[in-house]
């Protein structure tokens, strides 16, 4: 069976000091060598403490930050060489949820019309679609 999700030696550096001619000279190794495999209708759940690269790793394999050394595979496809256009058709068919609900949710708005966003963020619906749409998913 094909893995969903796939990560090989994901790795990612954070320069945090540069020397005179702007060459690190400090980094900070938030994701080492991280290989994973998801297979379909397997869920992961990533846990650990604050600042050790939870957060870092979960944009990695969204491509939302460029890995320094690795490789990550949406449904066999590698993500590394895509373009913009390509990785937002594909991010449709990928999902994350991040740490701090405050940050990812915003706590004033309802259910419906935080679906409703995502619905219109990636043209999955329009006008008075949204609201019919949002009505299904959340009678499921």
């Amino acid at each position: 069976v094909e893995p969903i999700v796939e990560t090989r030696s994901l790795t990612k550096h954070f320069p945090v000091r540069r020397g005179v001619w702007g060459k690190p000279t400090a980094q900070v190794r938030a994701v080492e060598g991280v290989s994973l495999k998801i297979l379909p209708g397997e869920t992961l759940g990533i846990v650990g403490e604050s600042g050790c690269g939870k957060t870092t790793l979960g944009r990695l394999i969204l491509r939302l930050l460029d890995a320094t050394s690795g490789e990550v595979y949406f449904k066999g496809r590698n993500l590394g060489g895509l373009e913009a256009r390509e990785l937002r058709s594909l991010r449709r068919k990928m999902q994350i949820v991040f740490q701090d609900p405050y940050s990812s949710l915003n706590p004033r708005m309802r259910v419906g019309t935080l679906i409703g966003e995502g619905l219109k963020i990636h043209g999955m619906a329009r006008g008075r679609q949204v609201e019919g749409r949002v009505e299904e998913l959340l009678a499921m």
